[in-house]
C-alpha cells in the first residue's frame, strides 16, 4: 500500500477484517461523490480511505454505524403509507373486476414482497 501501512490503521480499528470493510465501504463512498478528509495525492480510493481512517478524519464508530444502516433491511413505510397504497390500489379500474381472494393475495404479495403472478 502506497504510504500507508496496516500497522497505521490498526492502532485505530483492531480487528482487520473490520478495516477491510470500513475502507471498502470508505472508498465506495468515495467513488460515489463523497466528500474527501484528506488531500488525494493521486492515490486510489481505497488508500484514500485507509489515510483517511490512519489519519483519524474519519471516525471508525461512524463509519461502522453507516455500514450497519446501510445493511440493515428494514421497512420504514408507515402503516399511513400503506393504507394509502391500499386505497389507491383499489381505486384502479383493473381491480373492480377481481375476486376478493385474488386481491388478498396480490396485497399480502406485495407486502410480503413475494415475486409470485398479482393477478
Amino acid at each position: 500500500m502506497a504510504r500507508v501501512t496496516v500497522e497505521d490503521c490498526i492502532e485505530k480499528v483492531p480487528n482487520r477484517f473490520g478495516l477491510v470493510l470500513m475502507a471498502g465501504h470508505r472508498a465506495r463512498s468515495i467513488a460515489n461523490g463523497a466528500a474527501l478528509t484528506i488531500d488525494r495525492d493521486n492515490d486510489k480510493n481505497p488508500v484514500v480511505a485507509l489515510r483517511e481512517i490512519a489519519d483519524d478524519t474519519v471516525a471508525p464508530d461512524e463509519l461502522r454505524e453507516t455500514i450497519i444502516t446501510t445493511l440493515q433491511r428494514v421497512d420504514e413505510r408507515t402503516e399511513a403509507e400503506d393504507e394509502a397504497e391500499t386505497v389507491a390500489l383499489l381505486a384502479e379500474p383493473q381491480h373492480m373486476n377481481m375476486a376478493e381472494a385474488e386481491l388478498i393475495r396480490a396485497l399480502q404479495s406485495d407486502r410480503d414482497g413475494g415475486q409470485e403472478e398479482r393477478y
